[in-house]
């Protein structure tokens, strides 16, 4: 069965990035090899990506490895409102609500999980459409005091595990839903 996640990182005030969508805060932070659930052993498990506009193009920009290129090679859904410009690799621009796309995602996915990349507002649409199963999401001994927040929304969580890595403070979470 296809689960939805959403793996990322925020500043112990709740935001993935600041005013100007820089992830410089993030990228300063020391990490080690003791994550409870490492990147590599969680991309194992992802079939197919769900991203932002903003965080796609911060990839695009940002992603030295491959210059110019979407670094991930499993299908990736793109929620916007704009024109893209040439997609690079496997990407589809999609608009409207993710139940809309459910079918395409967990085709794409072949029975993979779909990793909700970013951003926060994107991953709260997913978790208002009952969408969202997990959170795991790496806590940076950082506050930035605005910015782009963590999920934008009020939502249940259950605590499944924690640990820490390095300087970050990581914690996963079933999503059990919307808050009245």
């Amino acid at each position: 069965m296809t689960r939805y996640r959403f793996y990322t990182a925020t500043t112990l005030d709740g935001f993935l990035a600041d005013e100007h969508d820089s992830l410089d805060w993030l990228l300063s932070q020391p990490t080690g090899d003791d994550s409870i659930l490492p990147m590599e052993r969680f991309m194992e498990d992802v079939g197919a990506i769900v991203a932002g506009r903003s965080t796609y193009d911060w990839v695009l920009e940002h992603d030295d490895s491959v210059e110019g290129a979407w670094v991930f090679t499993q299908p990736t859904f793109l929620f916007t409102h704009r024109e893209v410009e040439a997609p690079r690799g496997d990407v589809r621009a999609v608009h409207g609500d993710p139940a809309q796309h459910r079918a395409a995602l967990e085709e794409a996915a072949g029975g993979k999980d779909v990793w909700i990349v970013g951003g926060g507002d994107l991953a709260a649409d997913f978790a208002r459409a009952g969408m969202l199963d997990e959170l795991f999401v790496s806590f940076a001994p950082v506050t930035l005091g605005a910015g782009k927040p963590l999920l934008g929304g009020r939502f249940a969580l259950e605590l499944l595990e924690h640990g820490t890595n390095g300087a970050l403070l990581e914690a996963r979470y079933r999503v059990l839903g919307p808050l009245e």
